[in-house]
């Protein structure tokens, strides 16, 4: 029955994510990377990693999610549409034959994952941070020995955000194109 469940949310997550990069409307796409997230949440239960499953809902399809909804009611990408020339369709279409192609040569070359060299393990003095399921452990790791990483990716998040406001904003040479629309202030 697990391996019903496995293939089951793969699936459904693969196929969430495809529709994500083929869909049209934006909030769509939105919507099925909330169901692809919610897809790799599920696989993290069926791995018993349940706090992972947690943070992959709570963060990724919850605040993430939300944040990406709102830049895209702002961008307002109805009335921007960028037209797709049929040189970019066939460079994608050539470089995803290349990548299929060279998938089925490694899987080709490496039939069996265990063939191939075991990675060594470190003593636990020097592995990164000890494993544990417990959330106290994955806090104190990551507000002590992680925290400059931690705060780079949230300014990170913090500039990019500032950034897409600054670039949806109209100018007044832009609200000149259309007279039935007033100006932004």
């Amino acid at each position: 029955m697990p391996a019903f469940f496995f293939y089951f949310f793969s699936a459904l997550t693969i196929l969430a994510a495809l529709l994500v990069v083929l869909n049209r409307d934006a909030v769509n796409s939105a919507m099925c990377m909330i169901v692809s997230l919610a897809g790799v949440a599920a696989l993290f239960v069926l791995l018993q990693a349940y706090f992972l499953a947690v943070l992959q809902i709570v963060v990724y399809a919850g605040a993430v999610m939300v944040l990406f909804l709102f830049i895209i009611m702002l961008l307002d990408p109805k009335t921007r549409r960028i037209p797709v020339s049929e040189m970019n369709m066939v460079v994608g279409l050539a470089a995803l034959v290349m990548l299929a192609l060279g998938a089925f040569w490694l899987a080709r070359q490496y039939p069996a994952v265990a063939d191939l060299p075991q990675i060594p393990e470190l003593p636990t003095s020097q592995a990164p941070m000890g494993y544990a399921t417990a959330a106290k452990t994955f806090g104190f790791g990551l507000f002590t020995r992680y925290l400059l990483p931690f705060e780079v990716a949230g300014f990170l998040l913090l500039a990019a955000m500032v950034g897409v406001i600054v670039l949806s904003k109209r100018t007044p040479a832009d609200s000149h194109d259309d007279p039935a629309k007033p100006p932004r202030a």
